[in-house]
């Protein structure tokens, strides 16, 4: 993790955060993670950090997250997210892009390809069908882009999304 500051202000038990995502596809199949103690999965990215593009955090956390460079693609979603999470509500700005993940990552359908373990957030990645029932059944947030898996947007969207409580069993 890098030292600069990133861009999270917190108020007690409410937090605002600007978060940067790519969705990666490689044969019919989109990449996501999850903190390995979490039940719901994401797309993969991070926190933008103050003075840092959107292109470039993401292009950082993919570096930092799985060792490769991604190309990134058209901006597919802005999104202003509402959620209850870690007994905090967010409200979160989220810019999804579309990525490249090169071959030299790897791929298999059904296993963890990858997994980032720094003590704190250990992360664990896979691909998983690109198909609503597939990202449905996962439980990803936010919620909405399963519906729209299959078919993603021409250009770039903005979204206001309540994802409600993450926290739920």
């Amino acid at each position: 993790m890098s030292k600069r500051k990133m861009v999270r202000l917190d108020a007690g038990s409410k937090r605002f955060n600007f978060r940067i995502a790519g969705l990666g596809f490689r044969d019919g199949y989109v990449l996501v993670h999850r903190a390995v103690h979490e039940t719901f999965w994401s797309f993969p990215g991070g926190r933008a950090e103050i003075g840092e593009t959107s292109e470039a955090t993401l292009r950082r956390e993919m570096q930092e997250e799985l060792g490769v460079d991604v190309t990134v693609g058209r901006l597919l979603w802005t999104v202003e997210n509402f959620f209850h999470y870690e007994a905090r509500d967010f409200h979160e700005i989220g810019f999804y892009y579309l990525m490249t993940v090169p071959p030299v990552f790897p791929f298999h359908p059904s296993e963890i390809v990858h997994r980032n373990r720094d003590g704190k957030n250990d992360l664990e990645f896979k691909w998983v069908p690109a198909t609503v029932a597939a990202l449905k059944a996962l439980d990803i947030p936010p919620y909405f882009i399963a519906e729209e898996i299959e078919t993603l947007p021409e250009t770039s969207r903005h979204v206001v999304w309540h994802d409600g409580d993450l926290d739920r069993a």
